[in-house]
């Protein structure tokens, strides 16, 4: 497994997230410290041992920021400009990514997001297992090392998470549609039956599990919220308009008494929901790509984009350096089902692919 040197950790906020991102390190035999702007959060995280120091080592290898996503940038900046260790990888865990990367030009830092949460908030809500199974989006830019990348790839694997990799401004796009949109509507929808409840307070009692299943993440800290969505606001509002006009369409459906459309609405939609991939894939069958590669910026960050266009999802990978360090081999662990449509699509963008 590709890892850094050492093993020292550094997290900047202590927030959920934050915290439990320090709990599965040090489970997994990390030495970690940790600070926060919150004195009473710093005191019991050195109390309950969530943290061993509040100062960050002068060999600490990876970086977490955990603090909103509007001072992502000016954290990370700092923290680089402070360090000259080349084998340092700064990391942070913001819903959004567009701003931030293109506001940090260090090649040290690796932009990144867990698709995890809980209902639960603060430090009192920490879990080391919360990252198990979980999505956790890299962003590698055309200036990513390939050392880098497969360092925190191996970093992510140790806590659980299925790693996969997409271009910042992708992302937001799409977690537009697959987080804050929902969070959106989660909390729109339990305004709306506490609105009604005013009145038929017998509503709730009602609320089945298709109601709770929805409105269950309008359950998670609303202040972490706002400084998420409004960084990512050009592309909710563009998922908000698409997904009004799909509204006001079933409206109009009901109102026409067309049956066939609501029908097919829901249909389609059934059909969709049972194609999303499950939380964590199979790792008993592997099989082990060579990829050669050559040391030209924006490689690393086109192998492992096509894999995540492809759900094809890599368990574990190094870096073999050429003895003239002008080339080198990605050595990648992914599904054997998945292997050969992932071979031949590398082999079309002009790789050379060994299978081990």
């Amino acid at each position: 497994m590709t890892s850094p040197l050492s093993r020292h950790a550094h997290v900047i906020g202590l927030g959920l997230i934050g915290s439990s991102v320090a709990l599965a390190l040090g489970e997994a035999g990390w030495d970690v410290t940790g600070t926060d702007l919150d004195g009473d959060i710093v005191d019991a995280a050195l109390s309950t041992g969530l943290i061993g120091a509040t100062e960050q080592r002068s060999d600490v290898t990876l970086v977490i920021i955990a603090t909103p996503a509007s001072v992502v940038a000016e954290t990370a900046n700092a923290v680089l400009r402070n360090s000259s260790n080349t084998s340092l990888i700064v990391t942070d865990v913001a819903g959004v990514k567009g701003a931030i990367v293109s506001n940090v030009g260090d090649a040290r830092f690796l932009a990144g997001h867990p698709m995890a949460g809980s209902e639960l908030r603060g430090l009192a809500g920490a879990r080391a297992d919360l990252f198990q199974g979980c999505t956790w989006v890299l962003t590698p830019t055309v200036a990513t090392k390939p050392d880098t990348y497969g360092a925190l790839h191996g970093v992510l694997r140790e806590l659980g998470a299925n790693v996969v990799a997409v271009d910042a401004d992708d992302h937001d796009r799409l977690v537009a549609v697959a987080s804050h949109v929902p969070h959106l509507l989660a909390g729109a929808l339990m305004n709306e039956a506490s609105r009604v409840a005013e009145e038929d307070t017998v509503l709730l009692q009602l609320a089945a599990g298709g109601f709770r299943d929805m409105t269950r993440v309008a359950a998670g800290d609303p202040a972490i919220w706002p400084d998420v969505l409004f960084e990512n606001r050009a592309a909710i509002s563009q998922s908000l308009q698409a997904l009004e006009a799909r509204l006001a369409g079933l409206r109009a459906a009901l109102n026409n008494n067309d049956h066939d459309a609501v029908a097919n609405d829901l249909l389609s939609a059934a059909s969709a929901r049972r194609q999303l991939p499950g939380r964590a894939l199979n790792s008993e069958n592997l099989a082990y790509l060579r990829v050669a590669v050559s040391d030209q910026p924006g490689v690393l960050a086109a192998v492992t984009m096509a894999a995540s266009e492809m759900l094809v999802n890599i368990y574990d990978i190094e870096i073999a350096h050429g003895i003239e360090g002008s080339s080198g081999t990605l050595l990648l662990a992914i599904d054997a089902r998945q292997a050969e449509p992932f071979s031949a699509t590398l082999l079309e963008m002009g790789f050379q692919v060994g299978h081990e």
